[in-house]
């Protein structure tokens, strides 16, 4: 029963996550990932088979969403440096 609740209180949480702005969810990604799937696998999880599918979903939906954040974070990143360089001459 405790991997159970374990496994929905995450599924609740990816949820959430999933719910969120784009920065916040972000964090909120990382932070449910470092929770939940550092000294666990993703076999550890102990759900009903519909449940099983919402998490499957949110977990590669949310993963396309953070390579995408991912690439917008380093093109803005880059702007950014290439403005300073260009204010600082």
């Amino acid at each position: 029963m405790e991997r159970r609740d374990w496994s929905l209180k995450a599924l609740k949480e990816l949820v959430y996550a999933d719910s969120l702005d784009p920065e916040e969810k972000a964090e909120a990604l990382v932070s449910w990932h470092s929770k939940y799937l550092t000294e666990n696998q993703i076999e550890d999880f102990d759900l009903e088979l519909s449940d099983l599918k919402k998490l499957e979903e949110l977990f590669f939906k949310n993963i396309k969403f953070l390579k995408t954040h991912k690439e917008n974070t380093r093109r803005e990143l880059a702007r950014i440096q290439k403005m300073k360089k260009f204010l600082n001459n």
